[in-house]
């Protein structure tokens, strides 16, 4: 099976393992999209919300002393 990323267009190829398969797959531009098959066929697809990620730490003066 064959699906079409929403995000960039791609066309991603699915085996037989996802002909009855809810949950997320990704791109490879790596966009993720939620889709749901059932009998080897497409019933929905989305664009899957980002996972955020914790901001980054600061990096520098860390434990420095301010004057």
């Amino acid at each position: 099976m064959r699906i079409n990323c929403l995000a960039c267009g791609h066309k991603v190829e699915l085996d037989d393992a996802y002909d009855d398969f809810e949950g997320p797959v990704k791109c490879l531009c790596g966009a993720m999209l939620q889709i749901r098959t059932e009998e080897g066929m497409l019933k929905s697809i989305q664009a899957a919300e980002p996972l955020s990620r914790p901001a980054p730490k600061p990096k520098g003066l860390q434990g420095a002393a301010i004057p």
